[in-house]
């Protein structure tokens, strides 16, 4: 049987999602690990990675199970007992064609930040920013949405046949002393959202100008290649 999972994990504990050469602190070894012990040997598809201090409150997995195990509800609760940092929220039976990476059809993110002082509690949760003009943020974050290509927006390392991505939705919103920024797209690159805040944020802050954006979005010219740090970005939603 076939299985779909929703997870959520704090990123700060890991190197990341995906599997590693250098090391076993990853997402996808923990669970695997913990996979293991209940004998599902199976290993798991995720929907995207993430980068090493990137957070998921929806990040999407498939694995197939052996015939012996069927109680879903049973499962859950086992590898909840066994993982630390990683729960799982929802596991479901699905076809055998179901593909938790290939099968999506959108993907989102959420960034959360503070331009006061971020507390001891909250400092692997949310990134920080100075003061930025809000109405330019909402300007700037539309100024990414539709199909680009975002060959200058991503980290080397980047293993894909294409770098053209659509961005459907982009959204600015502040919560008390909080700001969120969402993106939601058909894929992300390697680290395209996080440059895609901090290049919108340099914008909003007077530091890049929207001709020089709009030139890089266009492959004319790369301005920036810093990255938001890692802290507050999460994989909030997989639509199917």
């Amino acid at each position: 049987m076939r299985v779909k999972a929703v997870i959520a994990y704090d990123g700060s504990a890991y190197r990341g999602f995906q599997k590693q050469k250098s090391t076993r602190n990853t997402i996808t070894y923990a669970i695997e690990e913990a996979l293991q012990s209940l004998q599902i040997e199976a290993p798991i598809v995720g929907s995207g990675r993430t980068d090493a201090g990137v957070h998921a409150t929806g990040q999407v997995i498939h694995f197939d199970l052996p015939p012996f195990w069927t109680d879903l509800a049973k499962l859950k609760t086992a590898l909840n007992r066994k993982l630390k940092e990683i729960r799982f929220k929802h596991i479901s039976a699905v076809s055998k064609d179901f593909h938790a990476r290939f099968s999506a059809q959108k993907r989102r993110y959420r960034y959360v930040f503070k331009t006061s002082e971020v507390s001891l509690f909250e400092q692997k949760y949310i990134s920080s920013y100075t003061a930025f003009n809000a109405e330019v943020l909402k300007k700037t974050l539309q100024i990414f949405e539709g199909e680009h290509d975002f060959d200058l927006f991503h980290k080397t390392g980047t293993v894909t046949h294409t770098t053209q991505r659509e961005i459907y939705t982009t959204e600015y919103m502040q919560r008390g002393n909080y700001h969120y920024i969402y993106f939601q797209a058909n894929g992300f690159l390697r680290s395209q959202v996080r440059m895609m805040v901090e290049a919108a944020m340099a914008c909003a802050s007077g530091r890049l100008t929207e001709e020089a954006l709009r030139e890089q979005l266009s492959c004319l010219k790369r301005h920036t290649h810093r990255l938001a740090p890692p802290e507050g970005l999460y994989l909030a939603q997989i639509t199917y």
